[in-house]
Formats: C-alpha cells, sequence, structure tokens
C-alpha cells in the first residue's frame, strides 16, 4: 500500500467537486489569482494501524483542504465550499486508487477561520481517513 495512492484517491474526489475551484497541491506550483478563491490540499500521514500480528497495515491521518477566499467578503462563501467538501467526504464515503481503498472515518471538521500571509480569509477542513489494500 502506498500514500501515493491514498492522496490519489482523496484528490480526484477533492477535484471533482463541483462547481471547481483553483486547487495549491502538494508541492506544485500555484499562483493565486487576486480576488478569487482556492483551496490548499495536504495529507497528513499518523502512525500505520497494526491491527494484527504480521505485515499488513493500515495508513491514517487526515486531508487538509484550507479554504482561501479574498478579504473583507464575509465568511458565507467559505462556509458553502466547505459544506460541499463534508457533502463528498461524509462519514463512510470510501474513495479507491492505485489498489487501495480510503475509508473517511468521520465528518469532516471546520476548523477556526484564519488569515493568511495576503490577508486572505482561510478556513481549514480536516477530513480523518483510514486506507486499506483492497481484497
Amino acid at each position: 500500500m502506498s500514500l501515493a495512492s491514498v492522496r490519489a484517491a482523496l484528490e480526484t474526489a477533492l477535484a471533482g467537486i463541483s462547481p471547481p475551484l483553483s486547487t495549491a497541491w502538494e508541492n506544485t506550483a500555484f499562483t493565486p489569482v487576486v480576488g478569487t478563491p482556492y483551496q490548499r490540499a495536504v495529507i497528513v500521514p499518523a502512525a500505520p494501524a497494526n491491527d494484527e500480528i504480521g505485515r499488513t497495515y493500515n495508513e491514517r491521518g487526515f486531508f487538509q483542504v484550507s479554504l482561501h477566499y479574498p478579504p473583507d467578503a464575509g465568511p458565507a462563501a467559505a462556509y458553502a465550499r466547505a459544506d460541499l467538501i463534508r457533502a463528498t467526504f461524509y462519514r463512510g464515503a470510501t474513495f479507491t486508487a492505485g489498489g487501495v481503498t480510503v475509508h473517511v472515518v468521520g465528518t469532516p471538521t471546520i476548523l477556526p477561520p484564519q488569515d493568511d500571509d495576503q490577508g486572505r480569509y482561510v478556513l481549514p477542513v480536516s477530513i480523518n481517513f483510514r486506507a486499506s489494500a483492497q481484497t
């Protein structure tokens, strides 16, 4: 099992949300357009779960999506996007890629808003997952 497959499954699901939103993917060039919202997505792995003796394990962690919105526009649009993310990554949702099935283990958490270094309103959404090799 690989974290690359976990990433592919989660990123494909995020990219499929409609309406689309520009996304800053990990370690890829991205230049935000002034006055336009975008999202930044990263995988934060946790210690693998070893549920039985042997070499098998499950990947665990969370998929962090930070919604960056223009300043002074209020929070409504960011929270509407967070709701779309929750609707896609609902508890029990599964996504597959590269022989790995990723399970969303709880309702995504909308974290407290903050401002980034450009003054944008940032609303983080955290999606907890557990991934296992397909059988």
